[in-house]
């Protein structure tokens, strides 16, 4: 099951319906199977709250992703901050709702066990969050 919450941001045009297709399609090329999973979209300000409260980290972040999986189930909660996202968009000249999926892949790929703390994980998470956007194009078209 996906929820789908908002926290000091605007409600984007996203629903947990999509969620549940495309993460679990992921899950799935993981071998993994999708459990509860919440999505909470959030301001910069709320994040950078969580951050710091629950990381001991002062500084401003797209994601923050809380792991509850157990086995090859994947569960957890995903704070996403609307703002961070929508500026790392401009920056990157990428559409906002591509930057948004691909940062929620991120969080996904996260609790399913990969990393991006070297160099040569932050380029396997890369490729990765490329193969989760390509599930979203292909059911596209």
């Amino acid at each position: 099951m996906v929820e789908v919450f908002y926290e000091d941001t605007e409600v984007l045009d996203v629903g947990p319906e999509f969620f549940v297709s495309w993460l679990s399609e992921l899950c799935d090329m993981e071998d993994r199977v999708l459990g509860d999973l919440t999505v909470v979209f959030c301001s910069d300000n709320y994040l950078l709250d969580m951050n710091v409260k629950h990381l001991n980290h002062d500084y401003y972040t797209d994601i923050i992703t809380f792991d509850y999986c157990e086995d090859r189930v994947v569960s957890g909660d995903l704070f996403v901050s609307v703002d961070r996202v929508r500026e790392n968009a401009g920056l990157l000249g990428e559409m906002f709702h591509v930057e948004l999926n691909r940062v929620v892949a991120h969080g996904v790929l996260h609790l399913i066990g990969y990393g991006d703390k070297t160099k040569e994980q932050a380029g396997v998470m890369r490729e990765k969050e490329g193969v989760a956007l390509s599930l979203i194009v292909s059911r596209e078209t």
